[in-house]
């Protein structure tokens, strides 16, 4: 009786851990089947961290990198070391940010160190404190090292090393001789051993000395490692120490990931010394995330990402797409969820196996349509009969084209002269044809801004090689403005509210400008600027929008 007793017990109690086991959440679900991560965010660890808060900082608020995450779409946060140069956290083998200043030049900078410094001596490690935290709410870590950059930033060496600044004979420009065109000659070249192992150090006792679940290496952030002249010895160095990198990952635990941020054109890499296909094929890397160098760091909707998962196709090696989250244009700061969702759903039509959600940290503080970005992107199905708000790069008055600028695609502006047209292309997900059949297509607008445009000129519009009527055709005169939201920019915009006849193609789509009058006595040329595309969904058939005019009580009433 008594042995009966105990083993129904053991059966129970074995049964009740079965259940446990089963049911005990797990870090992360992957949304592809994996078991991998599939929607990354990247912290700068920074700007709405520990720039905010006034020293000393607590804890608590050390956790709200990732308490703001929470219970969203993200599965893993990219959180960055530092400076690169110098890190952020109680590190034995590299060096703490600002720890050899004596003024500080800058006050941020100087509060960065105050509160990392701070939280050391309570006993609190920065790093520890945002793996711990990301574990206990779900997500995993993957810390970011910006591989390479140079000794200071407009002069200010406040956030370097002393090994960066100790050793100015292993930069890249140290023998002289470059072209005078050459962006980065003072970051570190790694034809050295010497910059190899500083490197490698640091991401080894990262590794051993904190619980992460992969490393990332942003190699897309001032990407040269070699002289110009010394390529072709350089893509093997540089393969065989991402190898190395590797290596330390896998023994660090299997599970561990080895991710890599590089631009999305492999021939760019490829110009730099990065050879990415090789990465791919030695299987080396488990993540590559491909993206635009572009600072500002701008919607690029644009991004062609297939020749990447081209690559990658039948390896073990998983694609990502980074998307950015501003715009910079004269009329808006950040991109609005219409713009998200057009890149998001362009991204994802590719193949790529997940999202990077680049720089949304610029959102913060955080607020509801930061929420619902999140709750959507790692869904193109529910985005696909979602308003999308496409546009092509151009170049504004407020930022400047970067001096490093490998593999950036800005077809914008382009000139206009009179019987040479020009012909601008991009890529749009949405399927027109399909929501149109179940009535939920509302609106399609094309907008197109000439800059040192006039009344007079006279122009022509193809989409498609379909001339657009001008039966479509509202103009709007901004030849002046007194004010813009942020910054004028002047000219005629040319909107198309376009029928079905005229409907964009889901696919690449090409646009065609014919100037065929322009006065004479004009001295500023005429030029595409910008070229937009907004397609607006209905939640249903005959449904209304929230802009419709909403009847009042006494209408309302009668119904």
């Amino acid at each position: 009786m008594g042995e009966n007793v105990w083993v129904r017990s053991f059966v129970w109690l074995s049964i009740c851990l079965v259940f446990s086991v089963a049911f005990v959440p797990s870090r992360v679900s992957a949304k592809d089947g994996s078991g991998k991560p599939t929607i990354f965010f990247y912290h700068d660890g920074r700007h709405p961290l520990i720039y905010r808060y006034e020293p000393p900082m607590q804890k608590e608020e050390y956790e709200v990198a990732i308490d703001e995450l929470a219970g969203t779409s993200v599965e893993a946060v990219m959180f960055c070391l530092g400076d690169g140069r110098t890190v952020l956290h109680d590190t034995k083998v590299g060096e703490l940010w600002g720890h050899h200043n004596k003024v500080w030049e800058h006050t941020i900078f100087r509060r960065a160190y105050q509160n990392a410094k701070g939280l050391i001596d309570q006993g609190h490690d920065p790093l520890r404190i945002i793996c711990d935290r990301a574990h206990e709410k779900g997500m995993l870590v993957y810390p970011t090292l910006l591989v390479n950059q140079g000794t200071g930033e407009r002069g200010v060496d406040m956030r370097t090393s002393l090994f960066r600044l100790n050793h100015p004979h292993l930069e890249i420009g140290a023998g002289g001789g470059l072209p005078e065109d050459f962006p980065a000659p003072h970051n570190l070249d790694f034809q050295h051993k010497e910059v190899r192992e500083e490197r490698l150090e640091l991401i080894r006792e990262t590794l051993t000395r904190y619980e992460v679940d992969g490393f990332e290496l942003q190699m897309n952030y001032v990407p040269y490692y070699f002289r110009p002249d010394e390529l072709d010895t350089g893509r093997e160095i540089l393969s065989d120490w991402i190898e190395e990198v590797y290596r330390a990952v896998k023994e660090s635990g299997p599970e561990r990931e080895l991710a890599v941020r590089v631009p999305a054109s492999l021939e760019a890499c490829d110009a730099v010394g990065m050879d990415v296909r090789e990465w791919i094929r030695r299987g080396v890397v488990d993540v590559v995330t491909g993206g635009n160098l572009f600072f500002p760091p701008v919607v690029d909707h644009a991004l062609d990402l297939k020749p990447l998962v081209a690559a990658a196709h039948g390896t073990k090696t998983r694609v990502l797409g980074a998307i950015y989250a501003e715009v910079h244009s004269d009329r808006r700061m950040d991109a609005t969820t219409e713009m998200i969702r057009a890149g998001a759903c362009n991204y994802w039509s590719q193949g790529v196996n997940g999202l990077l959600l680049e720089q949304w940290f610029g959102f913060w503080p955080y607020q509801s349509e930061f929420y619902e970005n999140l709750r959507e992107i790692p869904h193109p199905d529910i985005m696909a009969p979602k308003d999308k708000s496409y546009f092509l790069l151009t170049e504004t008055e407020r930022q400047a084209p970067p001096r490093i600028d490998v593999g950036l695609v800005r077809p914008l502006p382009r000139r206009l002269a009179v019987d040479q047209p020009v012909k601008v292309e991009w890529p749009v997900s949405d399927d027109l044809p399909r929501w149109q059949k179940v009535g939920r297509v509302h609106q399609v607008l094309l907008r197109v801004r000439l800059t040192g445009g006039t009344e007079t000129d006279q122009v022509t519009f193809k989409l498609n090689g379909k001339r657009l009527p001008e039966t479509l055709l509202r103009k709007i005169n901004h030849v002046y403005k007194m004010r813009s939201p942020r910054y004028r920019v002047f000219g005629y915009w040319y909107v198309f509210e376009l029928d079905a006849g005229h409907w964009p193609v889901q696919g690449t789509n090409e646009l065609e400008v014919i100037l065929t009058h322009r006065d004479q006595d004009l001295g500023p040329p005429l030029a595409v600027r910008d070229v937009e595309l907004d397609i607006k969904y209905l939640l249903g058939r005959n449904f209304h929008r929230e802009d419709d005019v909403e009847l009042g009580p006494s209408e309302s009433a009668n119904y």
